[in-house]
């Protein structure tokens, strides 16, 4: 067996190369992060290596300086390890008592983990594609909070120069109200405009569902409004639309890249009812490799949604608090998606209204749902069979 460990930079990589035996094969030598770089790496690996030994390769997981080079390991089929800086850190100091941390000596710590034989799982084609799925995940995450907090401005400012309009529309959020305020973004705006000119401005927002006399009451309410005419707010409500409806555009083609990438997963969670598309995933995203996980409780524990635990002495914590750690990207969509379960799945509505008649508080009681819906994820995606609802 010859074991590669590799120290990641943004521009250079320390590699060291030694076998089973503790023969060192190649001492810490450096290449650059790039193809001719990647090709010396390979070229040294083989010239190290004999007729039918296996090969392990080793690098700390230090975001996307360690893409790059992690796919071209994958790609020439060598087993890779991706090792967390904590773990490394720990064995090295196990290893001695001096306090010594260089690029070269993590290298041979690395090589040295992988050769002790302490538990590690190589890292798959498959966690590595799914990197691309968490991009986008994550990703879309960003805009959609982003573009939240557009809104809640769009709110406050309608709120300065026109707040009569939000009682006068189910939601200031649809497309009707967003070609209202994008034209005559004020109450001032609107009560001098032509009756005709806004009659046909929401006619054609709306596809037909508003009409005259919409018009005739949003006028109406606008001539006594008691909104403030601020040109200066005025106009960064226009070009707060105008940066949602950006963000709709965007968030609609990461969404359709994540569709593509779903339809050839084709995931079994995505049977079950209420979990949609981007929430599936989200979580496929999230978990990876499923392989990577025991049971539905490590995933739990992955997500930070299993109890903490508090004992000293005779105190024993009678209300354990949710952990909270792990994957904050995981647990929201766990925790949300599990809302939409409860709602279109009897078997989940069902268990969220025994664990409320217990006396259970709402947030509660759908931490327990969630905790059912991950054991069931974990036996689907373990099966690859789709949900079937019992009888």
């Amino acid at each position: 067996m010859v074991f590669v460990g590799i120290d990641v930079a943004k521009d250079k990589h320390d590699c060291f190369i030694i076998n089973s035996e503790g023969e060192v094969l190649a001492d810490v030598f450096t290449i650059a992060n790039s193809k001719e770089g990647f090709e010396q790496l390979l070229y040294t690996i083989k010239t190290c290596t004999g007729f039918g030994e296996k090969i392990k390769v080793g690098l700390e997981a230090t975001g996307h300086y360690s893409y790059n080079i992690l796919g071209f390991l994958l790609d020439k089929g060598l087993t890779t390890y991706v090792i967390n800086p904590l773990h490394t850190n720990l064995f090295r100091k196990s290893q001695s008592l001096r306090k010594t941390k260089t690029d070269r000596v993590d290298a041979r710590t690395i090589a040295s983990m992988l050769m002790s034989d302490v538990s590690l799982k190589p890292y798959t084609n498959i966690a590595y594609h799914n990197s691309e799925l968490k991009s986008l995940t994550r990703y879309r995450f960003d805009k959609v909070k982003e573009r939240a907090a557009l809104k809640s401005s769009v709110t406050r400012l309608v709120n300065i120069l026109f707040p009569e309009l939000e009682k006068l529309l189910p939601t200031l959020h649809i497309a009707s109200s967003y070609a209202l305020l994008s034209e005559l973004p004020s109450a001032k705006h609107i009560a001098e405009i032509h009756l005709t000119h806004l009659t046909n401005l929401l006619h054609n927002a709306s596809h037909g569902h508003y009409n005259r006399d919409k018009a005739v009451q949003i006028r109406e309410a606008a001539r006594n409004s008691i909104g403030t005419y601020m040109p200066a707010k005025a106009l960064e409500l226009k070009h707060t639309i105008k940066l949602i409806k950006e963000f709709d555009a965007e968030i609609d083609e990461i969404e359709c890249e994540i569709k593509s990438i779903m339809d050839k997963i084709n995931s079994p969670i995505t049977t079950i009812p209420g979990i949609g598309i981007n929430m599936a995933a989200m979580i496929i995203a999230e978990i990876g490799d499923f392989n990577n996980f025991d049971s539905p409780d490590k995933i739990l524990a992955f997500a930070g949604l299993s109890p903490s635990t508090y004992q000293s002495g005779q105190l024993n914590n009678c209300y354990a608090h949710m952990e909270k750690r792990g994957s904050r990207y995981l647990r929201y969509a766990l925790f949300n998606v599990t809302k939409f379960v409860c709602n279109w799945c009897p078997a989940f509505s069902d268990y969220l209204a025994k664990k409320r008649s217990e006396g259970k508080h709402y947030n509660v009681a759908i931490s327990h749902a969630a905790k059912k819906l991950v054991r069931l994820i974990f036996a689907l995606q373990k099966s690859g069979q789709p949900y079937v609802a019992k009888a």
